[in-house]
């Protein structure tokens, strides 16, 4: 657990960064701290392993005062990941990751046999362990840098802006991996963040820091888009919260539809389309490829040639089927044809939503929560 009392940061310029915190990161959870530039959240952070100290008021980790502990100690059992990673160019990866393991007094045999624990862990391969940081992708320097910081298994996992170097696709599948450790590992994680997106992906609490390093909300993220504090959380959670909230609804009632098929590499003999319809084309493992569009040339009776990818238009975002509805109301919007294409999770294609049924299951589920009780007068 790690608690902030009254911890308070002012900078001799007179700069008030932290605000007199009062905040608690329950043992166990994802906790993410967000909010503009300059608001105090990496600040804050970095209270917990002194590498800002509080002006005024208290920092706990596990009840313990950090001002307490010797800093270096401190440190070396808090994990702590950083934007870009922050490796060591002259380490070998394998070497990088077995750095805080080294400085803590074990063998390096031991400390190795760590790193290499750690790399598959993170889902990198073996023989990446002998290569240098700049032979690698910006997602696997990231991914050595939360190796890194787990290589000597702290209770505590500090990680500030640690993927907003990299780009959209890669900051999610490092967000996924990160979801898939905590399950695993059940550390204590405090996250910093711009983006809201991403704390109420990962979070399972947010704390929303304004200017002047002052709380301004600190909750569970569909509390935080259902109900903001304030104007400023308001205005910083964005327009479209209603939109993120789909993020926190099951979609398990929602149907599937059937569309045309045709297969990749085939002609499009006995494909049961009307003229105006969309045909989703799938490869031989039935995973989506793309759209034929009601208007394509091949489509004409005149044409017999089998089906190519460049014949088709790219499909937009995939749903995958169970999760929540944010995904299936983007895979419909995304489409060009308007049909959210729905998956199982080895990626084969299941069948079709729309926008239209994402939004009336939406509004049966609003309509169910305010209905009275039985027998309640209405």
């Amino acid at each position: 657990m790690i608690e902030f009392r009254s911890a308070t940061k002012r900078f001799a310029d007179g700069t008030v960064a932290v605000k007199e915190l009062d905040l608690t990161v329950e043992a166990g959870t994802i906790t993410v701290f967000v909010g503009p530039s300059g608001c105090g959240k990496t600040t804050s952070l970095r209270m917990v392993n002194r590498m800002v100290e509080p002006t005024s008021g208290t920092v706990l980790v596990d009840g313990a005062d950090v001002m307490a502990s010797n800093p270096a100690r401190l440190r070396r059992s808090i994990g702590y990941v950083i934007q870009h990673a922050g490796l060591f160019p002259h380490r070998s990866v394998l070497d990088n990751v077995a750095t805080v393991p080294l400085l803590s007094g074990w063998t390096r045999r031991r400390a190795r046999s760590r790193a290499a624990e750690l790399l598959e862990l993170v889902g990198l391969a073996p023989e990446l362990g002998s290569r240098y940081p700049a032979q690698l992708s910006g997602g696997q320097q990231q991914r050595v840098g939360v190796a890194r910081a787990l290589a000597a298994d702290p209770p505590v996992l500090l990680m500030d802006e640690p993927f907003s170097a990299v780009d959209p696709v890669v900051r999610e599948g490092l967000q996924d991996e990160l979801l898939r450790l905590q399950n695993d590992l059940d550390k204590t994680v405090v996250f910093v963040t711009h983006d809201i997106d991403e704390a109420v992906r990962i979070g399972e609490r947010v704390a929303v820091f304004a200017d002047g390093g002052r709380l301004a909300q600190y909750v569970p993220p569909a509390e935080l888009l259902a109900a903001p504090a304030d104007d400023f959380v308001a205005d910083f959670v964005g327009r479209d919260r209603g939109y993120r909230g789909l993020s926190f609804l099951d979609a398990g009632a929602l149907s599937v539809g059937d569309v045309p098929t045709a297969d990749v590499g085939a002609t499009l003999t006995g494909v049961a389309a009307g003229p105006g319809e969309w045909v989703l084309a799938l490869d031989a493992e039935r995973r989506p490829r793309g759209w034929l569009a009601p208007d394509s040339a091949l489509r004409s009776a005149a044409v017999s040639r089998p089906l190519a990818e460049s014949d088709l238009l790219a499909g937009g975002s995939l749903y995958t089927r169970g999760t929540a509805l944010r995904g299936a109301l983007d895979a419909a919007l995304s489409a060009p044809s308007g049909l959210g294409v729905v998956i199982d999770e080895t990626g084969r294609h299941l069948g079709v939503v729309t926008a239209g049924q994402v939004l009336d299951l939406v509004e049966r589920r609003r309509a169910t929560r305010h209905d009275p009780e039985p027998g309640a007068e209405r």
